[in-house]
Order: structure tokens, then sequence, then C-alpha cells
């Protein structure tokens, strides 16, 4: 592995967006819209669609959905590594559980419902297209 040279106050860059590959950029971004309370980016087209609001709320500037053919949706759990799923911060995981499924999110916890006071703080679910994310407790 190489190493990177500390220098303090540099940077290699700034994150400007995380993209999900999916075979629909709108409903995917439709879902996390409803799911973050962002606006679909009307700007987009049939292959690429974006959300857009304060950057603080997300944490970085944009959350896009990009077409992709050949996307397979990630497994859960499985065998596979995932790449990367979102945290998503909820205060009370019932409320949370019932909101996400109302969307369309489909849990994926083997304790399906879950219960209530879930020790862990967190709940798995995929979005309509696949993806991995979690609900959490702050």
């Amino acid at each position: 592995m190489t190493q990177v040279a500390e220098q303090p106050g540099s940077t290699a860059g700034r994150l400007g967006s995380v993209v999900l590959d999916c075979p629909d950029p709108l409903e995917l971004a439709q879902f996390y819209s409803a799911l973050l309370g962002l606006d679909v980016d009307e700007n987009g087209d049939d292959d690429w669609r974006s959300l857009t609001g304060p950057g603080s709320s997300l944490g970085f500037s944009t959350l896009a959905f990009r077409r992709t053919e050949e996307y397979l949706p990630a497994t859960w759990p499985g065998t596979d590594a995932q790449d990367l799923h979102l945290d998503l911060i909820v205060e009370d995981l019932s409320s949370g559980h019932a909101t996400v499924v109302a969307l369309g999110a489909e849990p994926l916890d083997p304790l399906d419902p879950p219960p209530a006071d879930n020790a862990r703080g967190w709940r798995i679910y995929a979005d309509p297209a696949g993806h991995p994310f979690r609900i959490c407790l702050e």
C-alpha cells in the first residue's frame, strides 16, 4: 500500500457525489427523495437523476442515481461483499421501519419484523433497486 505524506491542511479533493447504480434512476431518486425529504433534480434524464438540497443534510453534495443495464442487486445476507450501504438516522426504529417499508423498502433483517427493542440499534433493508441500507438510532 502506498503511503501518502502528511501535509496539514491539504486534501486530494472533496466528496462531490455518492452515486448508486440502478436499473431505473427516476424510481430510485423518488424513493430516496421521500425517504430523505430532498427534491429530485429536474435536470436529470433517463440515465441519471440526483437529489438536491442543502449539502449539510446529506453530509456530501449530491446523492445521484445512474442507469446501469447490467445492474445486479446485492444479496443480504450473502457471501458477496457489499460495496456500499447507507446508514440513515431515525429517532425510533419502529416508526422508521413503518416509514421505509411504506415507501417500498424490503426488510432484509433475519428477524422480520425485528423486535421493537432492537438491542443492536439498527435494522437492514433493501431499496427498490436492491441496495442495502440501514436505519439506525443516533
